[in-house]
């Protein structure tokens, strides 16, 4: 069983480069053709020998997110992974993780303080209060649905309408 995690941060070391980083801890003769594929995947293609600090904000996570992949992981737990990035780079990596959803099927655990963040990315949605699930919600794909999903996890958040 293996797990992989990616943080809010891209957690990249900054003394190697996007390949090295995410070969870090990998070994075998494939890993090296494994890397590069999986920087391809998340747009990374050609920039394997860039150092981090070359790195945007959105192309540092797409690089931490093909370390994990790369692994084949089971399960991918992603805490607060796009809570740095502007909203156009976020709306971008959620359909990439979708996309990679699709393509590799790792159950994942998302991390997230942004109701529509959650409603557009689960399939089921966990609302915890001082460590104890307060709301266990199976979200949909219809987007029809989503108005009705949003008003549920706010108000279980405390949140009423008009506020803000």
């Amino acid at each position: 069983e293996q797990v992989s995690v990616v943080f809010q941060d891209s957690r990249l070391l900054p003394w190697r480069r996007v390949l090295d980083n995410v070969l870090l801890g990998l070994d075998g003769k494939d890993a090296e053709q494994k890397g590069r594929e999986a920087l391809a995947e998340v747009g990374l293609k050609g920039r394997e020998r860039a150092w981090p600090s070359e790195l945007s904000g959105g192309e540092a996570q797409r690089a931490a997110l093909a370390r994990s992949l790369v692994r084949e992981p089971e399960l991918l737990l992603a805490d607060e992974p796009f809570g740095a990035l502007d909203a156009l780079t976020r709306i971008k990596m959620h359909a990439l993780l979708r996309e990679l959803w699709k393509r590799h099927q790792p159950s994942v655990l998302l991390v997230t303080h942004d109701v529509d963040e959650a409603i557009v990315l689960a399939d089921r949605v966990l609302v915890l209060d001082s460590g104890r699930i307060s709301l266990d919600l199976a979200v949909e794909r219809d987007a029809a649905t989503r108005g009705e999903y949003r008003e549920r996890l706010l108000a279980a958040l405390g949140v009423t309408e008009g506020v803000g």
